[in-house]
């Protein structure tokens, strides 16, 4: 799978951001990419602490840019730009003291077309990540929400590959907001190669069951089949009627979906969450993400508790996924 990404960015060279440059596991995950030459790397921080890191961890980063917020000639126009972008929410002494923390500056090195994507989290919260993107990268347009999916694989050469959304950004998504995860997670799940079959999952399957959760599952299936036509989208349906051909075909006779999903919405955080865990500790898959979805440009979110070849994955999908 990655090497199939990395064809991709080998033919359109991007350059990503990683916002904690003194981290062991980001200078790890930075040489390697610098070897590989496919992606430029840009890393954010004290440049005589990010060196004497590289050179403690033996780590060959000599093809990074390195750029401390404290000595950036452009700051200026950059509290400039960011006073803008905040629309009278932030002065600009403000801004400027926002813009010396590397999650702020280095978003703002991507708003500024110094960066295509970023990558960050490995010391900070996910808020701390996401907030900066939504002050100042902002959704797509046609987007009002940002979201995010989880690619998960599994097997030898992870040939078996599944997406599932939201599992991480939006506690109690509304039927329109399920409209935009369904279509951000299936353009994500297409990026990995999957041919998305997408299960609208819920307690309850057809209408088996009755509540305002499965109501709001079943219309916002209905939304989506209308903005994808050509993308089978089928639901309310339980997980089994989802992966199950037996139990699905049952339940479900004639769906294109039951039994063969591949693209799964949950209707809450709560499920998305458990239930992507659930796959990777008890299915035996890798989980890939959270996958930010909506945004004007690709920020991606790292576990604090991530290691290197994580970080270097993540760097990989991050950059591929435009």
């Amino acid at each position: 799978m990655f090497e199939k990404l990395i064809e991709l960015l080998k033919a359109n060279r991007r350059t990503i951001v990683f916002t904690e440059g003194e981290d062991e596991r980001i200078l790890d995950a930075a040489a390697k990419l610098l070897k590989g030459g496919f992606l430029g790397v840009v890393l954010v921080g004290s440049a005589e602490g990010i060196r004497a890191a590289a050179d403690k961890g033996g780590y060959d980063i000599a093809g990074a840019r390195i750029i401390d917020p404290a000595a950036y000639p452009g700051m200026d126009a950059m509290v400039d730009k960011m006073v803008e972008l905040r629309k009278g929410k932030m002065t600009a002494e403000e801004c400027r003291n926002a813009l010396q923390k590397s999650n702020y500056f280095g978003t703002m090195l991507v708003k500024m077309g110094e960066a295509d994507c970023l990558l960050g989290g490995a010391t900070y919260s996910t808020a701390d990540t996401v907030r900066p993107a939504l002050q100042l990268i902002k959704t797509k347009p046609g987007n009002s929400i940002v979201s995010s999916c989880f690619i998960l694989t599994r097997g030898k050469d992870e040939e078996e590959r599944i997406a599932m959304g939201d599992c991480a950004i939006n506690i109690h998504p509304t039927e329109e907001n399920l409209v935009e995860i369904a279509v951000e997670t299936t353009k994500c799940a297409k990026t990995f190669g999957i041919d998305p079959k997408v299960a609208f999952l819920s307690f309850s399957t057809k209408g088996s069951a009755k509540d305002d959760t499965v109501t709001m599952m079943q219309n916002a299936m209905l939304k989506t089949r209308e903005a994808m036509p050509d993308v089978p989208v089928d639901g309310e349906m339980q997980f089994d009627a989802a992966v199950s051909p037996e139990v699905g075909q049952r339940k479900f006779p004639g769906s294109q979906v039951a039994g063969y999903a591949n693209t799964f919405i949950f209707p809450d955080v709560n499920a998305g969450n458990i239930g992507y865990k659930i796959a990777a500790r008890l299915g035996g898959f890798n989980a890939y993400g959270p996958i930010l979805l909506g945004l004007n440009a690709p920020i991606n979110d790292l576990s604090r508790g991530c290691n290197a070849e994580e970080v270097y994955k993540m760097a990989i999908i991050t950059a591929a996924v435009i």
